[in-house]
Formats: C-alpha cells, sequence, structure tokens
C-alpha cells in the first residue's frame, strides 16, 4: 500500500466566550470561523473539546444544522478547510454526548462522540460504545476527545481500524499535574504507535475552568515535537503530516 498524501493541519486554541451569557455559541463561531482564515491553506483546523460551548456541562446540546454555525460553514467554504469542533449533542434517542462535529463548507455532522467520560460527565452524558475515524484526503485521521486519549487502548483501537493519525481535542487545567500530564501523553502516544498525533486544547477560560493549559500541537511518529502553541489565547499553529 502507497504512503498517504501529505496532509496540511493547523491546531487551534481560540478564546473562549464566557459560557451561559446570550451570544456565547454565535461569538465563538466567529472566533472558529478566524482561526480557520488564519490557518491559511490547510486542510485540517482541530479546535478543543467544547469549543463551541465551553466546558459548560449545563450548556444546551448545539444541533449541527443549526443556523449559528453559518459563518464557519463560510469560511470552511472559502478555505476549502474541515474544522473539528467541540460541543454537546443529542441523539434521536435523546441520549447526549460529548461530540466532535465536521464542519465543511457543505455544512456540519457529528463525526466523534467521546467514549471515556471523566467525573461528573457521565451525570449526563452518554459514552460512544466506538472510536470513531475520520477520512480525509486518503488518511485514515483517528479521533479523540480528551479522556479518550489517557487510555493507551484508545489509540491501539484506532491504529487496528486503519488510522495513520490520532487527532485530540482536550481541555487541561493550568495546574502542574495537568501539565505533566499533557506534556508526557502526546509524544508517548506518537511513539508506541508509529502515529502522527494533532492536539488542540484549550488555553486561557472555557465554562467551569478559570483557567486551561494551552499548548496545542503536532507530533511525529516517533514522538518528536513538530509545533507547539504557547499559553495564549487565540494561536493558530499548522503543520504538515508527511
Amino acid at each position: 500500500m502507497s504512503a498517504p498524501a501529505p496532509l496540511a493541519v493547523a491546531v487551534a486554541q481560540p478564546a473562549c466566550h464566557p459560557s451561559g451569557r446570550p451570544g456565547t455559541v454565535a461569538v465563538n463561531v466567529e472566533r472558529h470561523a478566524a482561526a480557520v482564515r488564519a490557518a491559511g491553506a490547510v486542510r485540517l483546523v482541530v479546535f478543543p473539546e467544547f469549543s463551541l460551548t465551553g466546558y459548560d456541562l449545563s450548556a444546551p446540546a448545539v444541533d449541527p444544522s443549526d443556523e449559528r454555525l453559518a459563518p464557519l460553514v463560510g469560511a470552511c467554504a472559502e478555505t476549502g478547510a474541515t474544522a473539528l469542533v467541540g460541543a454537546p449533542v443529542a441523539g434521536a434517542d435523546g441520549r447526549e454526548y460529548i461530540a466532535t462535529l465536521a464542519v465543511t463548507g457543505a455544512g456540519a455532522s457529528v463525526v466523534c462522540r467521546k467514549t471515556n467520560l471523566y467525573g461528573r460527565e457521565a451525570e449526563r452524558f452518554t459514552p460512544a460504545d466506538r472510536p470513531a475515524v475520520l477520512e480525509l484526503d486518503g488518511r485514515r485521521l483517528g479521533l479523540a476527545i480528551c479522556a479518550d486519549a489517557a487510555d493507551p487502548e484508545h489509540a491501539k483501537r484506532l491504529v487496528a481500524l486503519g488510522a495513520d493519525a490520532y487527532v485530540a481535542s482536550t481541555l487541561y487545567g493550568a495546574g502542574a499535574e495537568a501539565l505533566a500530564t499533557k506534556e508526557a501523553r502526546y509524544p508517548a502516544r506518537a511513539a508506541d504507535n508509529g502515529l502522527w498525533v494533532v492536539l488542540s486544547t484549550a488555553a486561557g477560560p472555557s465554562g467551569e475552568f478559570a483557567a486551561t493549559s494551552g499548548g496545542s500541537g503536532v507530533w511525529a511518529p516517533d514522538g518528536t515535537e513538530v509545533v507547539k502553541a504557547g499559553t495564549v489565547p487565540g494561536e493558530v499553529v499548522t503543520a504538515v503530516l508527511g
């Protein structure tokens, strides 16, 4: 089998509008759209967990057909990018999930639901029963949402499904223990599985978190850091997966 073509990606950590206020989703969508445009000529832009609402476990579910997503759909149409954004969603049976939506110029759809819930998340949300793979330009991207990446078996299951990159949307607190965990986890996922690892994690306040870590980045299959953002909200960094 031939190697997949190079894929240009960006990881974004936009400032998150305070949750629970009027216009939270609409303001965050505009910031996402600006980040997509700022990323330039890339095919994939990855955003943090709960990026549309902030980490607010009471935030209403977001429907992929919600007209508030239109500015982001427009930005993806202009640039040709696919944006992976985080939000709570509801299934047809009423169960709710922590999810990743893929937004393109054609609209939005749910592409990943979190399999490993953390803390109080289980009081509201249902865990997905299987990991998810997104195919883009001939590549198979294994998707993870925060605590999914804490489980080494999650990445291994995605490798078994043919994933050649591990794409994680996360949120970490700004404390020393959380930072140490983040710094160790993603190089290990790359080196242990021979995968590219793409991480978008929140920076600045997000919902219930007064501060988060920042430090989104990309790691090569040997665990080498390719690019890394700082701790400031609003940063977008890019890399090419070879």
